[in-house]
């Protein structure tokens, strides 16, 4: 009874130890800022700009970029569900733990706001962007990118301040099938002309 008393006693003090250890395992590791930065100004910053904010409007601004969206974009480059030959090939050099350092480095830059250029499309585009269009089913924007363009953290992009070539460039490869990553949006997409979409990607441009 003793020898069964003392094995208790020993197993009773062990556990939590089994416990804690069994919690650090599964406890991911926090992203590396000083890594994300490093790789980004290796491999991105080229094309993306030294903060993240592009320079070059056919090139999206990706500072202020929701870690999980930039992660997701990343790995569906390098497995090819998102095709794009010149992002495929950078995407295939970076390791998941790369994807995540940099998307967290990007997340905690600023992004610079960005400004409409179209007066005369501008109105049209914050009537779609807002309210949508709903004689022919076209949900507004807002609704889940939100009212000034920040997004849903892990559902859906921050566009505030996108480039408006950018952005009219994923609308039309939506709209296409070119871009088949994101079912709502080609849904979406599908339905919009031209002209709408120039409307839109250019109030997005200015939105803040």
């Amino acid at each position: 009874m003793k020898l069964l008393a003392r094995l208790m006693m020993a197993a009773a003090v062990a556990a939590p130890a089994f416990v804690f250890a069994a919690q650090d395992a599964k406890a991911p590791a926090k992203p590396d800022l000083a890594q994300g930065e490093a790789k980004f100004t290796a491999v991105c910053a080229a094309c993306h700009g030294a903060d993240g904010n592009s320079g070059i409007p056919a090139n999206p601004k990706l500072a202020q970029q929701h870690p999980e969206y930039l992660v997701k974009q990343l790995q569906e480059f390098k497995s090819g569900k998102r095709n794009s030959a010149v992002m495929k090939g950078f995407a295939a050099v970076l390791s998941d733990d790369d994807m995540k350092n940099i998307a967290a480095w990007l997340a905690s830059q600023k992004a610079k706001p960005g400004f409409a250029k179209d007066k005369a499309l501008v109105a049209l585009g914050e009537r779609i962007y807002r309210g949508g269009i709903p004689d022919r089913q076209i949900a507004a924007c807002a609704g889940c990118h939100s009212p000034n363009g920040a997004g849903i953290p892990v559902q859906y992009p921050r566009l505030s301040g996108q480039h408006a070539d950018y952005a009219v460039a994923q609308l039309v490869a939506f709209r296409d099938g070119v871009r088949a990553n994101s079912l709502p949006m080609a849904q979406v997409a599908a339905k919009m002309n031209d002209r709408e979409i120039k409307a839109v990607a250019d109030y997005v441009a200015g939105l803040r």
